[in-house]
C-alpha cells in the first residue's frame, strides 16, 4: 500500500479503491510535534511571510513525509494552491490535480472524478462499493455529533478531532470506526454538560492548538464545528456524484449558508465565531457570512500555529461574557 498526500478533502473513495493510504496533509501539519517549525523550513525555502501558515505547513508536510504522490485541490479550497503544487513539482515531488467545479455543475464534477479514477485504475463499480464502506463510518461520526450538541457529553474538542480526521479517516477507515465504537461507548457513560455558551464554529479548522480547550475554559461550548462537519459528509446519497455535490465547504459562501443557518437553528446557537486564517482570501467572506446568520458574532484570525495568544484571548473572553 503506497501513500498518498492531498490538499484538502478529495473522494477518498477512489485511493481507498486503489488500495492506496490517504494522507491529508493539513492533519499531518498541524498534528507535528512542532508545526511553527515546518512552517519556519517553508521560509527557508523562499516561501514569502505573507503566505498562509497553512500552506508553507502543507509544503515541509509533503517533502517531509514518505508520499508516492500528492493530490492538489486546484479549485475549491485554496487560491494558492497552484503555486503550492508548482514549488513541490520543483521538489520532484508527483503532483496529481483535482478540482471541484464552482457551479456545482455535477457533470463536471464527475469528469473530475473520473479522471481521477482512470489516474489510479479504478471502476465506478469499485469506488461505489468503498462509499457504501464508508457510509457505516460516517454514520458513527453523525452519532458523535449528536452527542456533542443534542446529548451535550462530547466535548467541543473531541468533535473537532475526530470529525476533521474524516477527511482521510487517519489512513485506516477500519480502525478508526473500530476506535470510534470505542469513544462513543464511553461518551454515552458521562454526565451531560450543560450551562454553557453555545458556540458555532465556522470556517477552515483553526491553526490555533488551544482554541477549543480556551472556549471551554471560558464558558462556552462549539456545538456545531462547520467545516469539520462536511468532511464527515453527513447526508444520505445514492452515488459519489450526488455526495460530493452535497458537500458545501468547494462552492462558495452562498453555497455554505443554507447549511449554516438550518445547523445554527437546530442546535440552538447563541453566538457565533467566524475563523479566518491569515493572508487567505476567505477572509473576505466575512461579509457576507455576518450579513446573512444574524446572531451575535466574532471574526478571529489566527496566523501562526500555537497556543490562542493573549489578544484573541480577551476577545473570546469579552465575546462569551456578553453572551452570557
Amino acid at each position: 500500500m503506497g501513500r498518498v498526500g492531498f490538499t484538502t478533502t478529495i473522494p477518498v473513495e477512489v485511493l481507498l479503491a486503489a488500495g492506496q493510504e490517504p494522507v491529508d496533509l493539513n492533519n499531518l501539519f498541524i498534528a507535528a510535534p512542532y508545526p511553527q517549525a515546518m512552517v519556519d523550513q517553508a521560509e527557508e525555502a523562499g516561501y514569502p511571510r505573507t503566505t498562509c501558515g497553512w500552506i508553507k505547513g502543507l509544503y515541509t508536510a509533503a517533502l517531509t513525509s514518505d508520499l508516492e504522490s500528492v493530490i492538489a485541490v486546484m479549485q475549491g479550497d485554496c487560491s494558492n494552491t497552484q503555486a503550492l503544487m508548482e514549488t513541490l513539482e520543483l521538489q520532484g515531488i508527483n503532483m496529481i490535480s483535482f478540482a471541484y467545479p464552482y457551479d456545482r455543475d455535477p457533470q463536471a464534477l464527475k469528469a473530475s472524478l473520473y479522471k481521477l479514477m482512470d489516474h489510479f485504475g479504478v471502476s465506478e463499480a469499485e469506488v461505489e462499493k468503498e462509499k457504501k464502506r464508508l457510509d457505516q463510518v460516517r454514520h458513527l461520526c453523525g452519532i458523535w455529533d449528536e452527542l456533542t450538541w443534542k446529548h451535550n457529553q462530547v466535548t467541543s474538542y473531541e468533535n473537532h478531532i475526530k470529525l476533521v480526521s474524516t477527511s482521510d479517516f487517519e489512513g485506516n477507515p477500519q480502525r478508526f470506526a473500530t476506535e470510534l465504537e470505542q469513544l462513543i461507548d464511553e461518551a454515552q457513560q458521562r454526565q451531560p454538560e450543560t450551562g454553557k455558551v453555545r458556540l458555532a464554529y465556522i470556517g477552515v479548522p483553526p491553526i490555533f492548538t488551544d482554541l477549543y480547550q480556551v472556549l471551554e475554559s471560558l464558558g462556552a461550548r462549539v456545538v456545531f464545528n462547520e467545516v469539520q462537519r462536511q468532511f464527515s459528509m453527513p447526508y444520505k446519497t445514492d452515488n459519489m456524484v450526488d455526495q460530493y455535490i452535497s458537500y458545501t465547504y468547494p462552492y462558495g459562501a452562498f453555497a455554505r449558508l443554507e447549511d449554516m443557518k438550518e445547523q445554527i437553528q437546530k442546535r440552538q446557537v447563541q453566538g457565533i465565531i467566524h475563523y479566518t486564517q491569515t493572508f487567505c482570501y476567505r477572509q473576505i467572506e466575512d461579509m457576507i457570512f455576518r450579513q446573512k446568520l444574524g446572531l451575535p458574532f466574532l471574526t478571529l484570525e489566527g496566523d501562526k500555529p500555537g497556543k490562542v495568544d493573549a489578544r484573541s484571548r480577551l476577545r473570546l473572553e469579552a465575546f462569551i461574557n456578553m453572551l452570557k
